[in-house]
Order: structure tokens, then C-alpha cells, then sequence
């Protein structure tokens, strides 16, 4: 699919009126802009389809072997993404190089670890590795074992003072393993009458679960798998967790870690709570109630974790255009580059898993965003930033580093968008905010949308918590408001219905696994749309002094208003 011409029409006939109303400005949020309406559309019209596609066919290529970080298809990659950004006369973010070295462990499991269940009765059960269970380690050793370790059933293994929450209150953890259910306890509460109802807050995240159990003392964390709650199917877990993993060098610590971090699948925990003499439909129901109490489990679980480890260097790439006033001011782009690299399969099965959508969409949407501001007729008042991360996969590892040693102070970040798995249905008469009332970024975006004749909506299955799913969170976390918006739905000239069923195909059939390649019906309508707003909402943004603002109630308002205070 070629550019909508009538769409491109539309708005640069909207936009010139705006100029003639604004005395030849760009009028934005109160804040005027350097740049006529007729400069802007010159510029985004250099946003090109097939560029793009050329982008995306080369970095989803076998060549590039899945891109993994710390890897031969990883290097090409690093390579391809600095040779565009010099291509294209953009300064190197990091003193005198594109590159920023983000250090990894890198861990791989070598053997197939089962996860063994024995019960009082002296029965046992071996969930096979990948099928039923995946098992892993953060800790640093060549050996890792789990030995007899008690089970107990901890339901959502949240510690939240500010609800009102312990799930583990009364229990004395050490050396024992908590059996977690996904998500949080208000997703099984939609009406908002816990947490915040059916959506995600970090409490959800499996990365906190982990965390959390540590922190407790215990010696492993099981978490069950549900595909509605995790918003993903078992595949996702099996892909994901096996192969190697990745952690930033110097920051595991073995003894404040777990030894066995594992996830089980629904039909295996349901056995287990049956041979429990536990009925576990009615026990979650019960971990979503205020008094809930840890439960003891008459069963102790084993394994033997082989590892080999090393040490490597990955690298964010990152280019700038420096302001024309406030250099020392920037609106970043964050894409992440990085996916799941070559895997170990059965005979005869693909094992590249190429990573088109996820992300080759977003690190080309970030070469094409960056000649569109080459061709404005001077750089805006502050500076941009394209930033290509690696290790997004193996935890948001490269935009952490990056916020922890940023090229351009968090404090003098403004604010930024991210572009991840970028929908390839077709254009649409919505986009969808992931995190939708955060900030005052969804103003920005509801102002240039409307231009495009499409509606700003909130994400229709917030109980999957994509807000913590990619690389915008590290620099949320950090104070800087943050957009993560895509494509919706409502797609254009196709049924009611139609973008959901796709979006639902691409989770069960290609997310995370080796069919995630360019396929025949990929129309990008949406992702056209999507890089002129957000290439419009950055100019705005960039081109003036307005800083957006985190809403009220937000747990990084207050971030960010001390970053900023003198």
C-alpha cells in the first residue's frame, strides 16, 4: 500500500489554513512554532512507505538472524542503524560515537531443567521442560539446584501499602517457593474496586513477582500462566524464557536473588491444586479478597539448573539534531532493536525468529522520523533524539541503561514517544494510547489526530499492562512524560470487528515466535498515520517551550516536578 494521497491532501489543505489563521505560525498549545504549516508538510511527506519497507525487510532478514543482542545478526544490526543515522548528517549522541556499550550477562541454561513436584503422599510429578514448565536462574553459576523447597500458594505476591495489601503476611519464607498467580487482584475486578481495576498497575508484572519473592526470602517463585491474564499464550513463555537471558552486568546479586524463577502452565497448576486437595478456581477467587493469607502446599519442588555464562557488550544507538536555542533541551524517539535471535527447535522448523513487527517496524519507523526533521528548513528549538536500544526483550535492559547514563540529562528530556510492534492492518479511524490519560501527550496526539480524521481511545485490553512492556517505562520512571500510542481497530474500509480478530491473530500466531516475517497481507495505512502524528506532535513539542505534564494522581507527577524544581 502506497501513502494515502487524499489523506496527505487533507491535511496539508487543514494545515494551510491553520497558517493563514495563525499569521504564518504553527500554533501549538499556546506556543508558537518557527515553521509554516507548509515547511511541516513538505518535511513529513519525506516519511517514505517504501524506504520503510526496505528497512524492515532487511533487519527481519534471515541475514540478520533474528537480532539478538551480543550476536553476529546484533552487530550487523548496530552497524545498519549507525550507517542510516550518519546517511543522513545526524550527530552522534554520545560524544564522538553512535554507540553506547550496555553491558550484559548473559546467561544460557544447558541442559532441558524439568521441574519435579513431589507430594505428601510421595507421588511426583515432572513438568517437562518448555512443555508444562520453564524454569531459570539469575544467579551466576555453573550449577544451580533447588532442593525440597516448600510450596506455598502466595496469590498475587503483592506487597502494596498503599491498598492495603500483603500476600504475604504471617509467612516466613525463607527457602520456601511462592506460586503466584499473573497480573493483579483487580483483574478479576473490571469495576475498579481494586488496585485500578482491569488495568495493569506494576504490581501485574512478572518482573515485580520475581522481585518481590526475593525480597521476601524465598528461595524460588512459580508463576502460573493464564493466557487471559498474562495476555499472551504459553508459547510466549516457552519462546521467551528458554535460550539465552540477559541481565545488565554487575547488577544480579546471588544472594538477593531467587534461585529458580519458573513459570508453570494453567493445566500443570490446576493438577497441582487438585493433588493439593485444593480447588483452584475457588482459591483464585479467594486471592482477590482483602483478607486473603498465604497458603501452605503439602508438595516441594526440585531441579538442577546447568548454565554457561559470559560477558558482552551490546550498544543503544542513538543520533541527535541538535537545537537551534536549547541544545541542552531534547524530545527523544525510542525504538528498540533488538529480538529474539536464532532458537533451538525441532527438526525441520524455522529458528530464526525474525522479529518483523516486533521490532523492525519501530527501529525503520525511527530512520524514516529522523529524515523527515533533516528536511525541515532548520533544526527546532531543541534537540531530537532517535535512540535505538537493545536488550528490550531480555527485560527493557537498554533503555534502563540509558536513563541511568543518558546522553542528555532526564531532567532536560521534555518528553518522548515510543514505537514498538507498529500495527501493519491498515488505516484507521483511531489510535490507541497505551497508558491513555497519563499526561498531556494524549492533547498533543488528540490535537493531530483529529487532523487525520481519527479518534484518541484508550487501549481496549489494559489488563495486559503494555505500559510496562517497553522501553518508555525506564524513562517514565525517571519524571519524563512518555506517548505510546499506535494504530487502533477501527479499521478503515473493513468490518467492525476486523482489527480486533487481526490483532488477536498476530498474539496467537506471530508474537514472539519464528512467524513474526513480512506477510503477505501487511498494509501500513496505520503506521503512515502514525509517523506523521507523532512526527507533527514532536515538532510541536520541540519547537517551543512547553513542557507536558504528567495528570493528576500519576505516580511519576511527582518525579518529574522534583527533577525540574530549582
Amino acid at each position: 500500500m502506497t501513502l494515502n494521497k487524499t489523506l496527505t491532501l487533507g491535511l496539508l489543505l487543514l494545515l494551510q489554513a491553520c497558517q493563514n489563521e495563525a499569521d504564518n505560525s504553527y500554533t501549538i498549545a499556546g506556543s508558537a512554532s518557527s515553521f509554516d504549516a507548509s515547511a511541516i508538510e513538505a518535511a513529513a511527506q519525506q516519511i517514505d512507505e517504501t524506504e520503510f519497507m526496505q528497512h524492515v525487510r532487511t533487519l527481519a532478514s534471515d541475514e540478520f538472524e533474528g537480532r539478538a543482542p551480543a550476536t553476529e545478526g546484533g552487530r550487523k544490526t548496530v552497524e545498519y542503524l549507525e550507517d542510516a543515522f550518519k546517511s543522513l548528517g545526524l550527530e552522534p549522541a554520545f560524544g564522538d560515537s553512535y554507540r553506547q556499550a550496555v553491558s550484559l550477562l548473559e546467561l544460557n541454561i544447558t541442559n532441558n531443567p524439568a521441574l519435579t513436584l513431589r507430594y505428601a503422599d510421595g507421588a511426583v510429578d515432572t513438568l517437562a521442560y518448555k512443555d508444562n514448565s520453564v524454569v531459570f536462574t539469575s544467579h551466576n553459576q555453573a550449577e544451580v539446584s533447588l532442593n525440597e523447597s516448600e510450596l506455598v500458594f502466595v496469590g498475587y505476591g503483592v506487597v502494596a501499602p498503599e491498598y492495603g495489601w500483603n500476600d504475604y503476611q504471617g509467612i516466613d519464607m525463607t527457602g520456601k517457593t511462592a506460586v503466584i498467580l499473573v497480573n493483579d487482584p483487580g483483574y478479576r475486578k473490571p469495576e475498579g474496586e481494586l488496585f485500578k481495576g482491569l488495568t495493569m498497575t506494576y504490581y501485574g508484572r512478572w518482573t515485580y513477582k520475581y522481585e518481590e519473592a526475593a525480597r521476601q526470602g524465598a528461595a524460588g517463585a512459580i508463576i502460573i500462566h493464564e493466557t487471559g491474564a498474562a495476555g499472551y499464550p504459553w508459547e510466549v513463555v516457552s519462546g521467551s524464557w528458554s535460550g539465552a537471558q540477559y541481565s545488565l552486568a554487575g547488577g544480579n546479586d546471588d544472594k538477593a536473588s531467587l534461585k529458580m524463577e519458573a513459570w508453570i502452565s494453567e493445566p500443570a497448576a490446576q493438577n497441582l491444586f487438585a493433588k493439593n486437595g485444593m480447588d483452584y478456581s475457588a482459591l483464585v477467587e479467594r486471592a482477590g479478597l482483602g483478607d486473603f493469607s498465604p497458603i501452605a502446599m503439602s508438595t516441594h519442588a526440585s531441579t538442577q539448573m546447568s548454565l554457561s555464562s559470559r560477558t558482552s557488550d551490546s550498544f543503544n544507538v542513538g543520533a541527535v539534531i541538535k537545537g537551534r536555542e536549547s541544545a541542552d533541551e531534547n524530545f527523544i524517539y525510542t525504538a528498540h532493536w533488538d529480538h529474539l535471535g536464532v532458537k533451538e527447535v525441532g527438526e525441520g522448523e524455522d529458528a530464526i525468529f525474525n522479529g518483523a513487527q516486533d521490532n523492525a517496524t519501530g527501529t525503520s519507523a525511527l530512520i524514516e522520523l529522523a529524515q523527515a526533521y533533516t528536511a525541515l528548513p532548520q533544526a527546532p528549538k531543541r534537540s531530537i533524539l532517535f535512540l535505538a536500544v537493545t536488550a528490550e526483550e531480555s527485560g527493557l535492559l537498554g533503555s534502563q541503561a540509558y536513563a541511568e547514563n543518558p546522553a542528555f540529562a532526564m531532567a532536560k528530556t521534555v518528553a518522548g514517544i515510543n514505537l514498538d510492534g507498529m500495527s501493519t492492518i491498515g488505516a484507521t479511524d483511531d489510535i490507541v494510547v497505551v497508558g491513555y490519560g497519563n499526561s498531556q501527550m494524549d492533547d498533543y496526539l488528540r490535537d493531530v489526530a483529529a487532523e487525520q480524521g481519527r479518534e484518541v481511545v484508550p487501549e481496549s485490553t489494559p489488563e495486559k499492562g503494555f505500559f510496562y512492556r517497553s522501553d518508555h517505562f525506564n524513562l517514565a520512571k525517571k519524571g519524563v512524560p512518555m506517548l505510546y500510542a499506535e494504530a487502533g481497530d477501527k479499521v478503515r474500509d473493513q468490518p467492525e470487528g476486523y482489527g480486533a480478530e487481526q490483532a488477536a491473530k498476530y498474539v496467537s500466531e506471530r508474537y514472539h515466535k519464528a512467524s513474526d516475517e513480512v506477510h503477505a497481507q501487511w498494509d501500513n495505512g496505520g503506521i503512515m498515520q502514525d509517523l506523521n502524528a507523532h512526527f507533527r506532535i514532536g515538532v510541536k513539542i520541540s519547537d517551543s517551550d512547553n513542557w507536558p505534564q504528567w495528570s493528576d494522581g500519576n505516580e511519576f507527577k511527582a518525579i518529574r516536578e522534583a527533577s525540574l524544581a530549582p
